[in-house]
């Protein structure tokens, strides 16, 4: 099979023939169909994790955003078949944890994160197996493509476990998104979805626009506006010309919730500051070698207004029927992120674009 492998850190993946995957006895390997071009792809590829111990190594199946159809299983599952369709999420558990049992298997304790550890390759590629099947695999609906699948990938459902799950976002609540990438615009989304308003953040004329078209009612370019103040850890949220401020002027005070979609310190201090009294400021993107896994807070002002700071990683796999209920119910489409269809060879230059943030919405690989 071919699949693309991280060779060098920053340098062209090497596009290789491989061994076709064999299923272990509790193990499903599934042909590949579709898979996003995600900025954690990005974080691996340019080596960053060193300072958590989280560097992908070189020699990596990188892709963890697949969706395809099963080929073959181990004796040991029971729930799938060969032809069944399905969907892969990247946190991978071991079905038996205290946090699985519990519904929270993006955490569990002895799980694994697809196309980032040698032991479970990803799926840039043709075929890929999927570990304790029956726990991690999830069936896809007849009405949702490979494509728009792919689409629901890492962004997608981090986005809705994110705002739903660990935040509470509800039908009037305000929210603020700070980047409009692929988790940010599927924030955006869903947002509107639920019945939120949105106001989007970004740096881009062209990508507010396509979030504006997603659903956000008021869009915000940051470079038009003052420079944040370091200093202030954020900038003064009674300033009308910083981030904090403007979303204060047009919430009344503040979001009820505010994402930090991107990582890096402007991004997660303005989304702190944007907040509200009691707000809830959550935390999504994973912060670059300029950060290197550490940003400092306005702690003070988060306790004086009790400011609530709440991480997000990923789904549970058992949260994809209530996702697939939400999407369906509502008739949203995911495949409106998707914004270029790509084939396995591009996927090195689509990782280096993200270097200057020169994409928009979701790439997917659809040719292998």
């Amino acid at each position: 099979m071919r699949a693309a492998i991280l060779r060098e850190h920053g340098e062209p993946l090497a596009i290789r023939e491989l061994p076709d995957p064999e299923p272990g006895p509790d193990d499903a390997v599934v042909r590949v169909d579709a898979c996003g071009v995600c900025r954690s792809d990005w974080h691996a590829w340019k080596g960053h994790g060193e300072w958590a111990d989280d560097r992908v190594p070189r020699g990596q199946v990188l892709g963890h955003e697949p969706a395809g159809e099963v080929i073959a299983v181990g004796d040991a599952v029971d729930r799938f078949t060969p032809g069944d369709r399905v969907v892969v999420p990247f946190s991978l558990g071991d079905g038996t944890c205290r946090y699985c049992r519990q519904g929270h298997g993006n955490v569990c304790a002895d799980g694994s994160a697809l196309g980032f550890e040698p032991d479970v390759p990803g799926a840039f590629a043709e075929r890929m197996a999927v570990p304790r099947a029956d726990y991690n695999l999830i069936e896809r609906p007849s009405w949702l493509s490979a494509r728009d699948a792919a689409a629901l990938g890492c962004r997608y459902m981090t986005a809705y476990h994110a705002l739903v799950e660990r935040a509470g976002l509800a039908a009037g609540d305000r929210l603020a998104v700070h980047g409009c990438g692929g988790v940010g615009l599927s924030a955006i989304q869903l947002a509107d979805a639920v019945g939120a308003r949105v106001i989007a953040v970004d740096v881009d004329d062209e990508t507010l626009s396509l979030a504006g078209d997603l659903g956000a009612d008021e869009l915000v370019n940051s470079t038009e506006l003052g420079p944040d103040d370091d200093d202030d850890a954020g900038g003064d949220p009674d300033a009308a010309d910083d981030v904090p401020g403007r979303i204060g002027d047009r919430t009344d005070g503040g979001a009820d919730i505010s994402v930090d979609a991107l990582g890096i310190a402007e991004t997660c201090r303005n989304s702190i500051r944007s907040v509200r009294p009691r707000g809830t400021h959550v935390q999504v993107g994973l912060t670059t070698e300029a950060e290197r896994g550490e940003v400092s807070l306005p702690t003070d002002w988060m306790t004086r207004w009790e400011v609530s700071f709440v991480g997000a990683r990923g789904m549970p796999p058992t949260s994809y029927d209530d996702l697939f209920a939400l999407l369906e119910s509502t008739d949203v489409d995911p495949g409106a992120l998707v914004s270029d269809e790509v084939g396995l060879s591009a996927v090195s230059d689509r990782l280096a674009a993200m270097d200057d943030y020169d994409v928009r919405g979701v790439e997917v690989v659809t040719e292998f």
